[in-house]
């Protein structure tokens, strides 16, 4: 895969982060990256650790969030930002690592949630 570090979505993040109160979320451990020749018909994923890399190296948990450049550029504004507050839902409130699902007992993952977010941050 064909990547670079995208500082610009780091920024989004760090601002989303801030104004939805998501406090759980390291921002230090949350890397960005644009990938240029993924496969996936996704606009954007995250990518968690698994619990392994905490437990037998001593790895703080990271997460990176990857925009696919074909598919997440040629978004608007307000669709870019309903992405990346859905790949953040993705992280649970333990930060350790791992991903929440798109559903839950307790949580969906969807595109209504994410409206419904929105809708709170004006």
């Amino acid at each position: 895969m064909n990547y670079k570090a995208a500082p610009e979505i780091k920024r989004q993040i760090r601002v989303l982060v801030k104004q939805l109160n998501f406090n759980h979320i390291k921002l230090n451990n949350v890397h960005c990256i644009r990938s240029f020749d993924a496969k996936t018909r996704a606009y954007a994923r995250i990518w968690g650790m698994a619990k392994l890399f905490k437990e037998v190296a001593g790895l703080e948990p990271n997460y990176i969030i990857e925009v696919n450049a074909r598919r997440f550029d040629k978004l608007n504004e307000r669709e870019k930002i309903k992405t990346l507050i859905h790949e953040l839902m993705h992280i649970p409130k333990t930060f350790s690592g791992a991903l929440l699902s798109h559903r839950g007992p307790y949580h969906e993952i969807n595109d209504r949630e994410v409206e419904k977010i929105l809708r709170n941050l004006k």
